[in-house]
């Protein structure tokens, strides 16, 4: 008798365990890490490697994207033992100028597919898009499997143009098409610094196909509304530029801004966005 109730304990325990898991969540985040210049003085790259990294391990991420990201930097955060990265240089397709890398804990995911594309008319290959003047812009993706919960997601990193009104605009719009014919109906996670505020077209064109984060967390909002600071520790910070974007069948259970920052002195010039998700 007292074995066959040990036994059905267990079971009980088992499959609780099993539907626990299968509702883990996710903490998910992006950040612009201000790309490594020495013009930035004492908030140039070799000043704030660490406190990114240590900003990163204290948060718990399980998985983010990174916009402006050099090699050597990513390199460095991926120093954190329990991470990897995929990304690849805009200017080349391999390791050359900025990249929107993607972080993951190598315990928790496993890559099934990945991939990049650039914002431009000839989104196989680098180069500038519409009205851009400056830079190459790329999006980088990666399809998980998620070891604990066992779902399938694809998660997508990007970087909008800072100057180009018409290819942030065009941007919008070849997201949408590029996640619909990459993931089809799969969840979908889009991260990046959009340099666009909500009102913008390019967001409301991402809003046909996914969902705001800051709109539809179960908790309110935490932190300040706006993502950019300058490296001004007084910042106003009221414009929200930088998103998290989730599909339908992810459900958003809390949204932050991080404010961390040492001696009046933040990590990047941009708040890292966090949320905490569960796929189901």
């Amino acid at each position: 008798m007292k074995r066959t109730i040990l036994i059905l304990l267990c079971s009980l325990l088992i499959i609780q365990d099993g539907f626990s898991q299968k509702d883990t969540p996710i903490t998910i985040a992006t950040y612009n890490i201000r790309y490594n210049t020495k013009n930035d003085g004492v908030n140039a790259w070799p000043n704030r490697k660490e406190e990114v990294k240590a900003l990163i391990r204290f948060h718990e991420f399980d998985i983010f994207g990174t916009q402006e990201g050099l090699r050597e930097q990513l390199d460095g955060i991926a120093e954190l033992p329990e991470f990897a990265f995929f990304g690849a240089g805009r200017d080349d397709g391999k390791q050359a100028g900025e990249h929107s890398a993607i972080f993951y804990k190598k315990d928790r995911f496993d890559i099934l597919k990945s991939g990049n594309f650039w914002l431009s008319e000839t989104p196989d290959k680098p180069g500038k898009g519409w009205d851009a003047t400056c830079c190459n812009r790329i999006c980088s993706w990666v399809q998980f499997r998620d070891k604990t919960t066992k779902k399938k997601f694809y998660f997508f990193s990007v970087h909008f143009d800072h100057q180009g009104v018409e290819a942030r605009r065009q941007s919008g719009k070849l997201m949408v098409q590029k996640i619909q014919e990459i993931a089809k109906d799969e969840p979908v996670v889009l991260v990046g610094d959009l340099n666009s505020t909500p009102e913008t077209e390019q967001v409301h064109t991402l809003e046909t196909l996914l969902s705001d984060s800051y709109k539809v967390t179960a908790q309110p909002p935490y932190g300040p509304v706006g993502t950019f600071n300058s490296f001004k520790f007084d910042a106003p910070m009221k414009n929200r530029i930088d998103y998290i974007f989730v599909k339908k069948g992810i459900d958003v259970l809390k949204y932050g801004v991080l404010t961390d920052s040492k001696e009046q002195r933040y990590p990047s010039d941009h708040q890292p966005v966090v949320i905490k998700a569960v796929i189901h």
